[in-house]
């Protein structure tokens, strides 16, 4: 079993590599590997290939490479959690404040001639603003409530509550900022500047660590929480860190590239088949892998068929989607 877990690793890492360099390569203007190997290490290569390869699409993938890993891991943690297959890192209504933050930026400013006021916050900003106050909520939620199934369902609702606020501003917003809401909504991996890349790589990186650390708790909350509770895990204090570290990720990727779908619910059951075992020290840096090099591939789609990366995707998501629900049918039959 540890040879063919080290084998996968081997072979995942070699793919999510060779996608990075692929994703860099491929673009309006074709740039050859070996070129694209030289911008990277300082080599010989025209001026102008350097600066398309670093100053452009090398941030782009980056991005990919973290939304990926981030919105995986998030997504696992929360399917280990939660106990249910279909959950993903946005159950908690992190996309739904994003959104909601964003709507408010762009739909509602305007209409009370807010829009001079607002204007440093950017999108991200106002996405995160989102993001954070769920997280305030659902922390308190948390707190007080021991049925986690109770804060899931809590989480659908205020997630429906949101999108009813979200939609009245749609409707009254004029045809310019409505485009703008929705092409946000649409996800992109390329409006991440340089500066706010220093922001999201140290907080996806915290995320990602605070997931190594829940690998012990999420591990117990496999057998349910009252054989984790009877094997002396704190489920209040592990369940904070589970909902700050999927806050974390998936909210910050939320803010800087819109509601990415899919990735996170689809790619820990790939994982999961893949390496064939349910431990959390193989299945989070699996997921890390997996979620890092389908997006990267996902994006290389995006650029080659110019369409939203959200719409690939879902194309890619959907028969995994599909294929666990017939399972676990097939399963409970």
């Amino acid at each position: 079993m540890r040879t063919r877990a080290l084998f996968l690793f081997i072979v995942l890492a070699a793919l999510t590599l060779f996608l990075f360099m692929l994703d860099l390569s491929v673009g309006a203007v074709a740039v050859p590997l070996h070129d694209v190997w030289a911008a990277l290490t300082g080599g010989d290569c025209p001026r102008t290939t350097a600066k398309i390869i670093l100053n452009i699409r090398l941030i782009k993938a980056v991005v990919a490479l973290l939304a990926g890993a981030a919105l995986s891991v998030s997504g696992l943690q929360m399917q280990t959690l939660f106990r249910n297959p279909l959950a993903g890192p946005y159950v908690l209504g992190i996309s739904s404040g994003a959104s909601l933050g964003v709507a408010l930026f762009i739909l509602g400013a305007p209409l009370f001639g807010l829009s001079a006021s607002f204007a440093s916050l950017g999108i991200a900003g106002a996405a995160w603003i989102g993001a954070a106050a769920v997280l305030i909520v659902i922390a308190a939620v948390g707190h007080r409530i021991k049925d986690i199934m109770v804060i899931l369902i809590l989480g659908m609702m205020f997630s429906s509550g949101v999108g009813a606020i979200v939609q009245i501003l749609q409707y009254l917003s004029k045809e310019e900022s409505l485009k703008a809401f929705v092409i946000w909504t649409m996800g992109s991996l390329g409006d991440v500047t340089l500066s706010q890349l220093y922001v999201l790589v140290p907080a996806v990186m915290i995320g990602l660590a605070m997931a190594v650390i829940t690998i012990k708790p999420l591990n117990l909350l496999l057998f349910g929480e009252e054989y984790a509770v009877t094997m002396g895990l704190n489920i209040r204090r592990s369940r904070g860190l589970l909902f700050l570290s999927t806050t974390l990720l998936a909210g910050m990727v939320t803010a800087f590239c819109g509601p990415i779908g899919f990735i996170g619910l689809a790619m820990p059951h790939v994982t999961r088949m893949l390496f064939d075992n349910s431990d959390h020290r193989i299945l989070i840096p699996g997921t890390v892998l997996t979620g890092a090099s389908v997006l990267l591939l996902c994006d290389l789609v995006s650029k080659l068929f110019t369409l939203p990366v959200n719409a690939i995707t879902a194309l890619l998501g959907i028969p995994v989607v599909v294929w666990v629900v017939l399972r676990n049918k097939s399963v409970t039959a």
